[in-house]
């Protein structure tokens, strides 16, 4: 994973793939249209993808796929891969370097987001700078608006990828999940 936190313009005209993604350049092509070729967009709805681990990113093709966490759009996306597909776009996205999207939260909000991450123990499965690993995704600099939409699915169980984490998200209130989603976006 890229451990840079600059800000990576997305190129201008339309984007190339590497000679070694050719088998799936019609693949990453239909990526392209939400994620773009770079792994991020400005868009905040959709979660930067670039830098984070190749594993995770395949479990999370595989978990659409199975329908362990539902999305109207990649579901019919990943099912349209095989698992050879699903790995070569992890990999792909994976060796994008993760960009700088020069959040700032205000004072208030990290301090009650820190406390609450260290009242959940993240760092046990995020680590200590929140950059996740091969099985854990990175969390900090992802786009808060994201961060919290994932807490919240976890927390109502509208994601069901990990029981664990629902369990957890149900101990914090919308309040706290918002103040760590803004505290993690910070980083």
């Amino acid at each position: 994973m890229a451990d840079s936190h600059t800000r990576i313009p997305e190129p201008a005209g339309p984007p190339t793939v590497p000679e070694a993604y050719a088998t799936v350049k019609e693949k990453l092509a239909v990526c392209f249209d939400c994620h773009a070729a770079s792994g991020y967009t400005p868009d905040p709805t959709f979660p930067i993808l670039s830098g984070q681990e190749f594993y995770y990113l395949y479990v999370q093709l595989k978990d659409f796929e199975a329908g362990r966490r539902a999305s109207d759009i990649m579901g019919p996306v990943a099912s349209e891969l095989t698992r050879d597909e699903m790995k070569q776009v992890a990999q792909y996205y994976s060796e994008q370097p993760w960009p700088d999207i020069g959040y700032s939260a205000t004072p208030d909000n990290v301090a009650a987001g820190e406390r609450a991450a260290a009242a959940g123990q993240c760092v046990q499965c995020h680590l200590g700078g929140y950059e996740g690993n091969s099985r854990i995704p990175r969390l900090a600099g992802q786009y808060p608006g994201y961060l919290r939409k994932t807490m919240l699915d976890f927390k109502t169980k509208a994601r069901a990828n990990s029981a664990a984490k629902s369990s957890l998200m149900e101990s914090f209130s919308d309040a706290e999940l918002e103040a760590m989603a803004e505290f993690l976006a910070n980083m």
